[in-house]
């Protein structure tokens, strides 16, 4: 499922347009990730965790060149599947 199905599936659940769909999801996915930069962990009872994580500055090895480089510090988002979203699947 991408970005315009999940606005789809909304739209249909909730019985309202796309346009609407579109504003409701795109709401939530701006709150979520305000949340990740404001308290770095967003957690949403019964679907999951959305943690920022800090990933270190590394080396590692080029593939095309097999030099050793210098990967620079970055941040990711990872996400903690709740016990219940496992159940589900």
């Amino acid at each position: 499922m991408n970005k315009t199905d999940l606005i789809e599936s909304v739209g249909v659940e909730l019985k309202t347009t796309k346009a609407e769909a579109a504003r409701l999801v795109d709401t939530v996915l701006n709150c979520i990730a305000r949340g990740l930069k404001e308290d770095e962990k967003v957690a949403i009872s019964g679907f999951g965790t959305f943690i920022k994580r800090n990933r270190p500055a590394r080396k590692g090895v080029s593939p095309i060149t097999k030099e050793v480089i210098e990967i620079k510090p970055s941040i990711s988002c990872g996400f903690r599947a709740s016990a219940n979203l496992k159940e589900q699947l």
